[in-house]
């Protein structure tokens, strides 16, 4: 293609403005409109990069002809109406984190796109970011070796949501870095989760999520709304070499360590005597690699316009969301009965939202 895809983004709210600047700055994109019921809050926005068209009708913007995508920056509750209502009008869509409010929702916005030839994209900005484009490539090089374990940390004293748990709120993140960086994507068969809610908001404020990987391996995700003290971090134990990642050091994002435990002989002496004869430890070198410094999301955008001017998903497609929405389910699953909840892969299911009426589409808009 010679010239630029024109892109709309929905929702003027809290990441709308983020992806406004990006496409706007993007040379693979002209920013179209932006679309929000407040206009007074499009033309913000609009303000914000340098003026650009605003609607508050969202039927205006899919019966656009010479608009190409949208983004989708509104509640998790209204992803599958939107979306789907766009890509019934030939939109290529990027929806933001969380795919959708519902697996359910989520599986028909990918069967959806999947019956039209479209892209779905599902905007994992944390999976473009240089610290795990990186960590994914040294896995992919097998720098690690085979992974071992993951414990994934995200706490801070953060806004208590009211329609979500701290599951919902902030381990999409941790997942969908998984998600990116381990082979073949989450497909654990069971997961784990713990919740307290000490403060009796009446859902988890707290969380622990417990994650079997492929060859005996384990991902562990805290997440916690209570935390006086801010972190971000994932360790990514390999049978060669150790990774941890800390999101707020931007000095030493990435630290590599030449050191673990080695398995250097099998003995059938007696269970103790072969615990002693075969476990080897191994202190080496630490080291850091030097990373680019770039926005995240103007990452992503580039990658939205590969996708659909190459013909092919997108790193973070509507599957990889759909994984992380297999997951957050089971977690809620798991904290209703106290025990290991299976995560449903089945079939894609189709919605029949084909006659979405207007005051539907503007109440959504």
């Amino acid at each position: 293609m010679t010239h630029a895809l024109r892109i709309a983004v929905i929702g003027a709210g809290y990441w709308g403005p983020n992806l406004a600047r990006n496409f706007r700055a993007a040379p693979d994109w002209e920013l179209a409109t932006i679309c929000d019921l407040d206009a007074d809050r499009a033309r913000q926005v609009s303000d914000q990069v340098g003026g650009v068209a605003v609607t508050t009708s969202l039927r205006e913007v899919l019966a656009d002809p010479t608009i190409d995508a949208v983004a989708i920056a509104t509640p998790a509750r209204t992803h599958h109406d939107i979306a789907v209502a766009a890509l019934r009008a030939g939109k290529h869509v990027v929806v933001e984190k969380p795919l959708a409010d519902t697996r359910a929702r989520g599986s028909a916005m990918v069967d959806e796109a999947a019956a039209r030839g479209l892209v779905l994209m599902t905007d994992h900005t944390y999976c473009y970011t240089p610290a795990v484009l990186k960590i994914r490539e040294l896995i992919e090089e097998d720098a690690l070796g085979d992974i071992l374990f993951i414990d994934s940390v995200r706490i801070n004293l953060g806004l208590i949501q009211p329609d979500v748990d701290v599951f919902w709120d902030l381990a999409p993140h941790d997942l969908s870095i998984i998600d990116f960086i381990v082979p073949g994507g989450l497909a654990p068969a069971t997961v784990s989760a713990q919740g307290a809610d000490p403060l009796r908001s009446g859902k988890s404020c707290i969380g622990y999520l417990s994650i079997p990987l492929a060859g005996g391996a384990i991902a562990h995700v805290h997440v916690n709304w209570l935390s006086p003290t801010k972190i971000r971090q994932m360790v990514i134990g390999g049978s060669r070499r150790t990774l941890v990642w800390d999101d707020l050091n931007p000095q030493q994002r990435l630290s590599i360590y030449d050191r673990g435990v080695d398995i250097t002989q099998v003995s059938a002496a007696t269970r103790a005597e072969r615990t002693e004869a075969t476990v080897a430890y191994r202190l080496g070198d630490t080291w850091s690699p030097a990373l680019p410094e770039r926005e995240a999301l103007s990452s992503m955008a580039a990658e939205f316009a590969a996708a659909i001017t190459g013909e092919r998903p997108a790193r973070t497609d509507g599957l990889s969301g759909l994984r992380v929405l297999s997951v957050l389910e089971a977690a809620s699953r798991s904290l209703t009965t106290g025990s290991a909840a299976k995560v449903e892969r089945d079939a894609l299911i189709d919605i029949d939202t084909s006659e979405l009426s207007e005051p539907e589409l503007e109440a959504i808009a």
